[in-house]
């Protein structure tokens, strides 16, 4: 059953990431975030959608500040009831505070709530990935139900992780949504989304 194999194949790459030591995951992180910043893609893009990283995530806070020094305008998503709200976050040290499950959110107050019509690229999470853009994220189904139609077609969606976070292939159901490319410190995997991403 995928719900079973996808289970187990979130515990067993969780436990390959979190086995990576933090200094190595800085570094490491480091590296994918610059090849993501290369991107003409990303270098043409005004409105970003990317995410708050936690726990053994590759970290995320410098394409954050990046985004912002580059004057684009940056979106991160907070939970709500009907899935995911994006709001714009002007300060990465003001807007954010913990959320739900601890991760850090855009407080509402002091951040504009945005359309996903408006994003033009998006740096998406996930624990594993494969060589055909397949993402195994950590099971609400979320991100799978903002990017199946909220966002404008042809939007770049381009995830991060480390190499070891690559799998020969993620089980996936029809409502799961492949990313358009994978970059870790080793490779860049052009998936089979719904955007060429030079």
């Amino acid at each position: 059953m995928v719900a079973e194999a996808k289970a187990a194949m979130r515990e067993a790459v969780l436990r390959r990431r979190s086995a990576l030591p933090e200094g190595e995951r800085i570094i490491l992180g480091a590296r994918v975030m610059d090849r993501i910043l290369q991107l003409a893609a990303y270098r043409r893009s005004e409105v970003v959608l990317a995410y708050a990283s936690f726990g053994t995530e590759l970290p995320t806070d410098p394409f954050l500040r990046r985004v912002l020094a580059d004057g684009k305008i940056l979106l991160l998503p907070r939970v709500a009831r009907e899935g995911l709200d994006l709001h714009e976050v002007r300060d990465l040290d003001g807007d954010l505070a913990p959320g739900k499950w601890g991760i850090r959110e855009p407080v509402p107050n002091s951040c504009p709530l945005v359309h996903p019509t408006d994003v033009d690229f998006a740096l998406v999470p996930g624990v594993a990935f494969d060589g055909m853009g397949r993402r195994l994220g950590y099971g609400g189904g979320f991100y799978d139900r903002l990017l199946s139609g909220a966002m404008p077609e042809g939007t770049p969606l381009v995830s991060g992780a480390f190499e070891v976070q690559m799998v020969d292939e993620v089980p996936v159901d029809p409502r799961d949504v492949t990313v358009d490319a994978v970059f870790t410190e080793a490779a860049a995997y052009r998936g089979g989304g719904r955007s060429d991403v030079p």
